[in-house]
């Protein structure tokens, strides 16, 4: 077959009305960016002798350079990732808390329409804002960024997702949306953001602006970025949460698809210097020198501390809260999904109408925010309240609203407000009696449908906190209903409803369970938080992916899962390759080298020896295209087909061999060659992996998928089974194991009968 790679399949979005793969680049399906071919990741180290060579010339001085510069990458990576999250989450608070002031000051003076004009003009103004620099300037950035560091990390590199532009709208842009008051998060663009600070440290320098270090030399590879990556994600997910072990869990149980001791030590070191630097910078901010608002957002998170006490009658409702936290999760999975292949066919008529929705959505939610809170009735301040009542000039539980003074209105006190304090006001300990059934039912269902409809916009925005929120607001109404027959208090039942409705969403449960111990504060809730993440995780499992992998799909990231089809053990690696196979010969000709270089796309060329090297012909090793091509720009030629000498080989330099930063790499199209060049010779042996994996071709096809993901290859050469054939009949790349390129070569194998064998017996997958 041709060299069917990931790469070769330039896609468009996956709709119902397409019947074809989807292989797109960050956000087509989201934010309809043009669509561009996908790359796949070389983590396999390419052991050609060149590369032998290079490291047994290593000195110890090189190797000592090698392992700090990685642990000083993890450092930096840190220190960055914890001061961006610190100034995001001071910058939403400030910039909210004086549209909250500004807006509740007009209210008390009775200026309520000016108010309203003040409130959604600010929100329209942010969003906008957010809107256009997305739009415009780093369209990738738009969405969680979760799918697209989970998809790289899997091997699959999408354009432009960890560049600079990228990265600085991602910061800018969240700020802004946050601040007007759209029911988004700040720990998904935060995942994104450190993702993005990891890459940019690893790719060595930029040569375009003279910033280059000879020592980051040794990071110029996909496989150390992918740690660096992977460190970053972490440190994103410590940063949003002040939660260092729960990043770590976080990167291993949903972003990484390779994991290592090694990488574990390196990225929890990443975590502990984020909550060192978090604390610090918390300290300043007590001392009330972050502004009036300043207190650090979300990382300030602790807020229940108290000593929970539960008996065996209280397991019930925690089961409860499980099986419909389950429930209410796969109906959240399925409704967003729903909604985002919508929005798609609107932001495939331009950009204008995607900040024209951006805008749409702003003005709804300000409208819907602002006009709730008068359906509340105000209650009397409670005379042992443990904060001034009602709320002036600052945030907490007893906003005033329109209410008379003494009176405090609690269904403002959950939607005028940031989602930060949101949770932590329904989160808090000893307020059973401070909100009631209407208000609190108001802010589930308006939380559920706003946050569905508001991830789709043109702009950074996060799921995790619109979840939590959610699922808190929907627990807290649980213990509500509940009443005196549990020994739970309502912030309990608040803490375990965003386990559960994070358990139904997203399917995380050992990450999901530790970032909520270290938001709380409280290891007694452990034994009911399993329950509850495990509950409401299988119930969901039973009706639909987790959130990421959906929208990983409709963006046609060809992710690769750490499970096979039951129909693929009914299938042969013979079955999915199809030729003729494109390969080169160890000596071959300049003119066949560029001529195969341009009419094909492939990344990865056979290199095989016959007569007269060879008595019969026989595999020497697997090149790839890149360093083809640093070959051709090197003009290393011959003017006989002979072997070179070991002369070659010191001509080059291990950099000139690696792998190339964000930027735009080699293209044969840029190389120059005279007739006379064309019409030598290039000897490929030195520069061909000489131990590329391969499979016999009657391998069950299941079986080569999970070689392929657990050993994070790009190439899988397919051998035949008998010796009187080519040495090599096929190529496996990423695109051969995705189920509409298989079912397309085989339709009678439907899935239909597995899809529904697996609905019933979820732990087969």
């Amino acid at each position: 077959m041709p060299n069917s790679t990931t790469e070769d399949s330039v896609a468009v979005p996956l709709l119902p009305s397409l019947r074809r793969a989807t292989n797109s680049t960050s956000q087509v399906a989201i934010v309809g960016a043009n669509v561009c071919p996908i790359e796949s990741l070389d983590y396999e180290i390419a052991e050609n002798d060149f590369f032998k060579q290079d490291w047994r010339g290593r000195s110890k001085v090189e190797i000592f350079q090698y392992v700090f510069m990685k642990w000083l990458l993890c450092f930096c990576i840190g220190i960055i990732v914890s001061l961006i999250g610190f100034a995001n989450n001071l910058a939403v608070e400030n910039l909210a808390g004086v549209k909250f002031v500004v807006t509740s000051n007009m209210m008390i003076a009775g200026r309520f329409g000016m108010g309203f004009v003040v409130f959604s003009v600010t929100n329209l103004v942010l969003t906008l804002f957010a809107s256009v620099i997305t739009a415009f300037v780093a369209p990738a950035a738009a969405g969680s960024g979760i799918p697209e560091v989970k998809a790289y990390l899997n091997g699959v590199d999408a354009p432009e997702i960890f560049s600079l532009r990228t990265l600085v709208v991602k910061i800018i842009g969240n700020i802004s949306a946050v601040s007007a008051s759209l029911l988004i998060g700040k720990a998904g663009p935060m995942v994104h953001t450190g993702a993005c600070v990891a890459s940019i440290l690893g790719q060595g320098g930029s040569k375009r602006y003279r910033l280059t270090w000879r020592w980051l030399r040794f990071f110029k590879n996909d496989r150390d970025r992918r740690d660096l990556v992977t460190c970053g994600s972490a440190a994103g997910i410590a940063a949003s949460f002040r939660a260092p072990v729960g990043g770590v869990l976080f990167a291993l149980e949903e972003m990484s698809s390779w994991w290592r001791s090694a990488l574990l030590w390196r990225i929890f070191f990443s975590t502990a210097v984020v909550a060192i630097v978090l604390r610090a910078l918390i300290d300043v901010c007590l001392s009330g020198k972050c502004g009036l608002f300043g207190k650090g957002g979300l990382i300030m998170f602790d807020v229940y501390s108290e000593n929970a006490s539960y008996h065996l009658g209280d397991v019930l409702p925690v089961l409860l809260l499980g099986v419909v936290g389950g429930i209410l999760g796969s109906l959240y999975n399925f409704l967003l999904d729903k909604v985002l292949r919508a929005y798609n066919f609107i932001y495939e008529k331009g950009v204008t109408w995607k900040i024209l929705l951006a805008c749409a959505i702003s003005i709804f939610t300000s409208c819907l925010l602002f006009g709730l809170p008068f359906l509340a009735s105000c209650q009397p301040c409670p005379a042992d309240a443990l904060e001034e009542c009602p709320t002036i000039g600052r945030s907490g539980n007893f906003k005033k609203y329109q209410c008379p003074p003494g009176h405090y209105n609690d269904l403002a006190s959950l939607i005028f407000n940031t989602n930060d304090d949101a949770i932590k006001n329904l989160f808090s300990k000893n307020t059973d009696f401070e909100f009631h059934y209407f208000s609190v039912l108001v802010f589930f269902v308006t939380c559920f449908f706003l946050s569905i409809f508001s991830y789709g916009i043109v702009a950074p925005a996060g799921l995790f906190v619109p979840v939590i929120v959610t699922g808190a607001s929907y627990g807290r109404f649980v213990g509500m209903l509940l009443g005196s027959n549990s020994n739970l208090n309502h912030g309990l039942f608040a803490v375990l409803g965003a386990a559960s409705f994070l358990g139904g969403t997203m399917r995380m449960t050992v990450s999901t369970c530790v970032i909520l111990l270290e938001l709380t504060n409280n290891l007694l809730l452990l034994p009911m938080m399993m329950v509850v993440l495990l509950i409401s995780k299988t119930v969901a499992d039973g009706f639909n992916a987790n959130i990421y992998n959906l929208i990983m799909k409709l963006k046609g990231f060809p992710y690769l899962y750490s499970h096979a089809e039951p129909y693929m053990r009914q299938l042969l690696v013979g079955d999915v390759v199809t030729g003729p196979l494109q390969f080169f010969n160890g000596i071959e000709k300049v003119e066949t080298i560029v001529h195969v270089l341009k009419t094909t796309n492939h990344n990865g060329f056979p290199v095989v020896d016959g007569p007269p090297l060879a008595a019969a012909p026989v595999l020497c090793g697997l090149i790839l295209r890149a360093h083809i091509l640093t070959l051709l720009k090197k003009r290393v030629f011959m003017s006989s087909p002979v072997a070179c000498d070991s002369n070659t080989l010191a001509q080059f330099k291990a950099e000139e061999f690696a792998k190339k930063g964000s930027g735009r790499g080699d293209r044969i199209e840029d190389v120059e060659l005279s007739e006379e060049e064309l019409n030598m010779y290039l000897d490929l042996h030195p520069f061909s992996n000489a131990s590329p994996y391969t499979v016999v071709e009657t391998m069950s096809l299941a079986k080569a998928l999970i070689l392929f993901r657990e050993v994070g290859i790009r190439h899988l050469l397919v051998i035949p089974k008998t010796s009187n054939r080519p040495p090599v009949v096929g190529i496996l790349t990423r695109h051969d194991f995705m189920p509409e390129h298989i079912l397309g070569l085989h339709p009678s194998q439907s899935r239909s009968r597995w899809k529904r064998l697996r609905i019933r017996l979820p732990f087969l997958s």
